[in-house]
């Protein structure tokens, strides 16, 4: 999608001065690169926690299943230009709550 758009776009307004109409080309290609970055954070965790829910990891009561053995971080991905994004994390300690499985039956 991304080739085929920078192949695609057209911009039209003047070369000089003010032009809306490049300006949302580029909100256009944030919003692909945002949304691409989301996929492969989706797809990276192999865990559902929350409101990200994948099928694939569930009880078989249906509820999320999570893992955070392997998943208790904070994390921000580096966009890395036309190359993998680099992931950056943080442990998360916690010292006063005890993490457990949710449920939302």
């Amino acid at each position: 999608m991304r080739e085929e758009f920078w192949a695609d776009v057209r911009i039209p307004g003047p070369l000089n001065g003010l032009n809306p109409e490049l300006e949302k080309a580029g909100r256009v290609a944030d919003f692909m690169e945002l949304g691409e970055l989301m996929c492969i954070d989706a797809l990276h965790r192999n865990e559902s926690c929350g409101g990200h829910f994948r099928e694939e990891y569930q009880t078989e009561e249906g509820e999320a299943m999570r893992n955070d053995e392997d998943y208790k971080y904070v994390a921000a991905w580096q966009f890395n230009n036309l190359n993998e994004p680099i992931l950056h994390k943080e442990p998360l300690i916690y010292e006063n709550i005890k993490v457990a499985q949710r449920s939302y039956k």
